[in-house]
């Protein structure tokens, strides 16, 4: 349910960790939710690098796809590096298609995209 999307935000090694609360679905209404404080972690003068767990994603829609793709433009202008963590086999294959995935680091897991972005 989108009333159920919200984003947790932690910082682990340095890095900025962004879950999306119990979510499993980013359709549209939760993405009309969660894209201002989304673009907001970007969009100021932080360059934390951020590591996305979607993870317990298991559908994005056509927005949210779009909402990523803004998010690595307006990340890129500020010099923040992004990787996505734990994505799922059917979604990697959605990003695939739509040759997405030459735009975004795709990690394993959480702590694997952590120690990419950190340096380690």
């Amino acid at each position: 349910m989108a009333n159920d999307v919200r984003l947790d935000v932690r910082s682990q090694d340095g890095v900025r960790v962004v879950t999306f609360g119990d979510a499993a679905a980013l359709d549209t209404a939760a993405v009309r939710l969660i894209s201002p404080a989304l673009y907001a972690l970007v969009d100021g003068e932080d360059s934390t690098p951020m590591v996305l767990d979607l993870g317990p994603i298991c559908f994005l829609s056509s927005q949210a796809l779009g909402v990523l793709l803004n998010l690595r433009r307006r990340a890129e202008t500020a010099g923040v590096a992004i990787a996505l963590a734990g994505v799922r086999a059917e979604l990697v294959r959605l990003f695939e298609i739509t040759n997405l995935d030459q735009l975004f680091v795709f990690c394993d897991s959480v702590a694997t995209a952590v120690k990419c972005l950190a340096g380690e």
